[in-house]
């Protein structure tokens, strides 16, 4: 059947203006070539969770609003990074660590963690009530880790494929710890139970701060360039909604009522578009 050549032309202008969100085409980059030689198998369950665009974009301002409540976490953002004038630039950067570690060449993931590996050997400093941190500390990354991979699986979940059989949700941590590890987070959970485990114990590491409130508000009302800014309130909402209780409560967010109902209905019109989208690429 032959494609209809308006058609055709919305969707390459859809999938290019949803890959420069991702990537900083003015220097050059390009997005990450999946890999068959990639640390994952193709179709594997790391694979499937984050490859989903719309799921990862949710997941990932709520994985942020998690670690920020950390204040070891918090410190070294606002000590080492200047995320409160190129937040776009940080998101991004994440965004591709975790494109290179999960459908790139193993050796292009490898080199790509011992980079963040690097980094975090420089930064630390001291809490202002004068206690060290490290952005080495095995706890402070496992709680980085664990907060990023319940956001991703839980945006899946909701959005993406509600019916994910639970042999292949343990599968997704127990390939996520490898990244996890290589990075130096201890203690990492291999399944659903250990998850649940490690993050009610860590949640004893967290503090609610005016500094993490600030981050939040900007993560959630800071719109990136390019990023429509209905885009990104709906995805926002989403992502508070999936927040722990707890969290949002910490963080000064309310829990979105009915109005969070179109919401939710968007998203899960956007995911659809944009799956259709990719998968005629």
């Amino acid at each position: 059947m032959a494609t209809d050549p308006l058609s055709e032309r919305l969707r390459l202008a859809l999938v290019g203006r949803v890959r420069a969100v991702f990537n900083d085409a003015q220097s050059g980059e390009e997005p990450v070539p999946p890999s068959g030689d990639a640390l994952f198998e193709k179709d594997s369950p790391i694979r499937m969770v984050h490859a989903d665009v719309v799921g990862m974009m949710v997941g990932g301002i709520r994985g942020l609003l998690l670690q920020m409540l950390h204040p070891h976490a918090l410190q070294g953002v606002l000590d080492h990074s200047n995320f409160r004038a190129d937040m776009h630039g940080r998101l991004r950067r994440t965004a591709r660590f975790i494109a290179t570690t999960t459908f790139g060449h193993r050796d292009q993931a490898m080199r790509a963690i011992e980079r963040v590996n690097r980094i975090h050997a420089k930064v630390g400093g001291t809490l202002p009530h004068g206690t060290p941190y490290a952005a080495t500390d095995p706890r402070v990354l496992a709680w980085v880790h664990v907060a990023e991979a319940t956001s991703f699986l839980a945006a899946y979940l909701r959005h993406v494929r509600p019916g994910m059989p639970g042999h292949e949700q343990d599968e997704y941590y127990r390939q996520f710890a490898v990244i996890a590890r290589a990075l130096g987070a201890d203690p990492v959970p291999l399944d659903r139970n250990e998850a649940e485990a490690i993050f009610r114990d860590l949640r004893g590491d967290l503090t609610t701060s005016a500094e993490a409130r600030e981050i939040a508000d900007l993560v959630l009302n800071q719109r990136p360039a390019g990023a429509p800014r209905a885009v990104q309130a709906m995805l926002g909402s989403e992502a508070v909604a999936l927040l722990p209780p707890f969290a949002r409560s910490m963080l000064g967010l309310e829990r979105p009522g009915l109005a969070a109902l179109p919401a939710r209905a968007a998203t899960w019109g956007v995911g659809k578009t944009l799956r259709w989208a990719f998968r005629q690429s």
